[in-house]
């Protein structure tokens, strides 16, 4: 991905930094959207996406996809057909090309041994969610690095989409971890399952606990359902 598009980096970075402080999210989604397909590309990998018809109209949603490796977050930038935002740990969010595609995105890093910090990002995420914004999270917290096996989601993830009483969209990723995570240059492909998001009236009795416990039971049926 990187080697097939090496001259064309600077530009990338450059673009997608621009864009992130003078034009509208969907410009600058867009050109992120262009330079994962090209990374794709190089890479040889295929993303196929079904559910897309599952997602809500409106928007103020969050996704909750299975992380199954540092592939992930390209395969919704590349394939999502609406801009969205992100939740990274703080470790990555200075990475090149990272941190200019977490500014360009209004993207939110958390540190998680920082108590204070981590309630602001919740509180920050809860309020643009109620205001409309979709955003991504990994409830596992961090990859799950046993294929397409789960860790266990944590409840705490799910407290924004709570506040915010908004749609959760569980989502189920196959051999994502290929492309980044396994030693092998052969085409790859990714698929993505978007599944019956579960509104605020279906969960809102229940604590977040429970809530992770109920996506991760319907994102591992799934991928047992077209393994």
């Amino acid at each position: 991905m990187i080697l097939r598009n090496i001259l064309f980096v600077p530009y990338y970075l450059i673009r997608t930094a621009w864009l992130g402080r003078h034009s509208t999210k969907e410009k600058a989604f867009a050109f992120i959207k262009h330079v994962a397909h090209r990374a794709n590309k190089a890479g040889r990998v295929r993303v196929v996406s079904e559910g897309l018809e599952n997602l809500p109209k409106e928007d103020g949603f969050v996704l909750f996809p299975n992380h199954q490796g540092m592939y992930d977050v390209i395969v919704f930038l590349a394939e999502f057909p609406r801009p969205f935002s992100f939740v990274s740990k703080k470790e990555v969010k200075n990475l090149p090309f990272v941190k200019q595609v977490m500014g360009a995105t209004k993207s939110l890093a958390i540190n998680r041994e920082d108590l204070r910090q981590s309630m602001k990002v919740i509180q920050e995420m809860t309020r643009r969610v109620a205001a409309g914004d979709n955003f991504l999270i990994f409830a596992e917290g961090t990859r799950s690095k046993m294929g397409n096996k789960m860790n266990n989601m944590k409840g705490g993830s799910f407290k924004s989409a709570v506040k915010a009483k908004a749609p959760i969209v569980p989502v189920a990723l196959m051999d994502s971890f290929l492309p980044f995570d396994s030693k092998s240059i052969k085409p790859v492909t990714v698929r993505v399952f978007y599944l019956p998001p579960i509104c605020y009236e279906e969960y809102k009795d229940m604590t977040t606990n429970e809530i992770a416990a109920l996506v991760k039971s319907r994102i591992e049926a799934k991928i047992a359902e077209n393994s």
